[in-house]
């Protein structure tokens, strides 16, 4: 028991004795000899399992017995009736020690707090570093539940916004998995849910009741009851991106004011990523949908005819730009197909964009394919009334296969004619041209007609491939001789292997270099049987010579 005043008499001008801090001495054995008023009225506040025989706080108990020792602690501090103090010795008359208790509850308090804000500031950038380094939305919303429940909680639910009558739940517990699953819910069943799914604030903590949650709101396989409830909403751009729900068991301690403000912040990284992965998603979809149909279409056989096309766009990272073709196979195989390879002024998607719309148009005016004059005449109309002010050159084609040979109508409006690979290697060029389509108020353009014999191709291509600059110094063109003197080692090759090599042979004289849209298009009258392909790198077998000798 600490001695009263009137117990013993006070060394004569001890500086302890008046000290505005609690002071105790304490002799060799740990006796309190003497206290101040000080340290008596904070000792009788203490509770009695934190004292030692004496009324000494424990753990000022254990410092003394071990002073002088080799494992003596080189600071002495604890806590006494919820306060801290440091505690320092100092020698006293006759042996005793004499210890101060200077309070640093304030000082404690201030660096905890200082700690827990370094704590939460690095969560929260740890947060957005692990939630911003993917734009996929299952990602970020199963690392936004994980570490909600890491960190912040026993257990976290994320709430998706509905899609249609269900909503997507997932589920996770601090160091265990993460589950997802869609389920139809009432949201009306837990507090403040359904207004924070509409982006309204949370409700207070306190306002929620744990014993009344659905079950649908406890994680599989959580073990105990809740004992406290977070519901606040993850804001996104514009529309919520969901909402968080924090729970923690009855054997832990409630949420805190605090706690709940800074799983605000939380949800609020949360949120902005999970809308922008959410954002991400529905662009590349519309994305994806608008490719499909800007893209070439994949080309085949069609009445007894070879088609094979081949696109590269001016930028690798690109897939679509200026240059187009399409195949409008006729219901009728005694009927025309109706072909098309164009090249709009421009690159990229701009250019893509008007492609798509030619395409469009010329796919209405198909009841009209037999008159290719006609036909340039109202996709001209349609262009000049447009808002773009680009123009196109196009070649048409008309195909019929009939007796064993091709039949083909071609016709140029400012386009490259096209060219003719006959079955013995020679390369003709189709005798057809006209004016751009878009520039001028009418269009003229020169119809040609032309049979392919088996094994024969007409070969549609775009200004990319004769004006692709490149070869030993870089800045020569591949130009029309050379692409003729490829087609000529092309002879009764089939529609894909020719657009191939052409294509290769191209990227060959490119190298790295810049270059514009490259496109082709290889019409071909197949050889049947065994003679579908007798050209390897531009040599004809010896089976072959055989034969046509």
């Amino acid at each position: 028991m600490i001695p009263s005043p009137g117990t013993s008499e006070r060394p004569r001008g001890a500086a302890w004795s008046d000290a505005p801090c609690p002071v105790v001495v304490l002799d060799g054995e740990g006796s309190v000899v003497e206290a101040n008023d000080a340290a008596r009225d904070l000792f009788a506040r203490q509770a009695d399992d934190d004292t030692a025989p004496g009324g000494l706080p424990l753990w000022l108990a254990h410092a003394h017995g071990r002073l002088g020792s080799a494992d003596a602690p080189p600071l002495v501090a604890g806590a006494v009736a919820h306060r801290t103090f440091a505690a320092h010795p100092s020698p006293g008359e006759g042996g005793n020690v004499v210890w101060w208790l200077l309070e640093d509850t304030g000082q404690r308090a201030a660096e905890q707090a200082l700690r827990s804000e370094r704590e939460r500031t690095a969560l929260l950038a740890e947060v957005s570093g692990a939630l911003l380094s993917s734009l996929n939305v299952d990602r970020c919303t199963e690392v936004t539940a994980r570490m909600a429940a890491d960190h912040l909680a026993d257990a976290a639910l994320i709430v998706a916004p509905a899609q249609g009558r269900r909503h997507w739940l997932t589920y996770a517990q601090a160091g265990g998995p993460v589950t997802q699953t869609a389920a139809h819910v009432d949201a009306t069943t837990v507090p403040g849910l359904a207004e924070a799914l509409q982006g309204f604030p949370p409700v207070p903590t306190r306002w929620i009741d744990p014993d009344g949650l659905p079950d649908w709101v406890i994680p599989p396989g959580f073990d105990g009851p809740i004992g406290s409830v977070i519901v606040t909403p993850l804001p996104g751009h514009g529309v919520p991106a969901g909402v968080l729900v924090l729970l923690r068991s009855s054997t832990q301690r409630a949420f805190t004011d605090g706690e709940e403000v800074f799983a605000r912040l939380f949800a609020a990284r949360a949120g902005a990523a999970l809308s922008a992965a959410r954002l991400y998603a529905e662009q590349a979809s519309i994305t994806a949908t608008l490719l499909r149909e800007l893209l070439p279409p994949r080309l085949e056989r069609v009445h007894g005819v070879e088609y094979a096309g081949a696109f590269r766009a001016s930028q690798d990272h690109e897939r679509v730009g200026g240059d187009f073709y399409d195949v409008h196979p006729a219901a009728d195989p005694a009927q025309e197909t109706f072909v098309v390879l164009g090249d709009v002024a421009g690159k990229g998607l701009e250019a893509a964009v008007l492609t798509g719309k030619i395409r469009t148009v010329l796919q209405a005016l198909l009841p009209l394919a037999d008159d290719h004059q006609r036909v340039l005449g109202l996709l001209n109309d349609a262009l000049l009334h447009a808002h773009q002010t680009r123009f196109a050159t196009l070649v048409l084609a008309s195909v019929r296969r009939r007796s064993g040979h091709v039949e083909l109508r071609l016709t140029s409006a400012g386009h490259l004619p096209p060219l003719i690979v006959r079955a013995d290697g020679r390369v003709e060029e189709a005798d057809t041209g006209g004016t751009l389509v878009g520039a001028l108020p009418h269009v003229t353009a020169r119809s040609t007609d032309v049979v392919l014999a088996p094994g024969e191709t007409c070969l549609l291509y775009t200004d990319g491939i004769t004006e692709a600059r490149g070869g030993p110094l870089g800045d020569q063109l591949y130009g029309e001789p050379r692409l003729q003197e490829a087609l000529r080692e092309c002879a009764r090759m089939p529609a894909q292997a020719i657009v191939e090599r052409v294509q290769m042979l191209v990227a060959q004289w490119l190298g790295e270099g810049r270059h514009d849209d490259l496109a082709t298009l290889a019409i071909t009258n197949p050889t049947g049987g065994h003679g579908a392909l007798r050209i390897v790198d531009g040599h004809e077998d010896r089976r072959r010579r055989r034969e046509r000798r």
